[in-house]
């Protein structure tokens, strides 16, 4: 299995970007759990959003900004990102938790 996330980009504070971690080789669906984490420059990887068969968590600092997501086939699992701010910059990547792996990251950089 391989994860792929892509969407990141440069955009303004207060805009928007989509992220996607497609899995390539087997269906999400075998995973229970997928999360996205992002790490800062000079700052420890952060979980930022997880999603489960069940239902989804947020760390607080995007709780109502973040919505994580999946599709039914289970192949994606999206990170929809709103009212971005500066500190949100940095490399976001995505992880199952069963076999504990990690995909590409994908790097957003928010300016002020």
């Amino acid at each position: 299995v391989q994860l792929q996330a892509s969407g990141g980009g440069l955009v303004q504070a207060g805009g928007s970007l989509r992220l996607s971690c497609l899995a390539s080789g087997r269906s999400f669906n075998r995973y229970r759990s997928v999360d996205w984490y992002r790490q800062a420059p000079g700052k420890q990887r952060e979980l930022v959003a997880s999603v489960s068969s069940s239902n989804s968590a947020y760390a607080d600092s995007v709780k109502g900004r973040f919505t994580i997501s999946r599709t039914n086939s289970g192949n994606t699992v999206y990170l929809q990102m709103n009212n971005l701010k500066p500190e949100d910059t940095g490399v976001y990547l995505c992880h199952a938790r069963i076999g504990n792996i990690w995909g590409t990251g994908t790097l957003v950089t928010v300016s002020s």
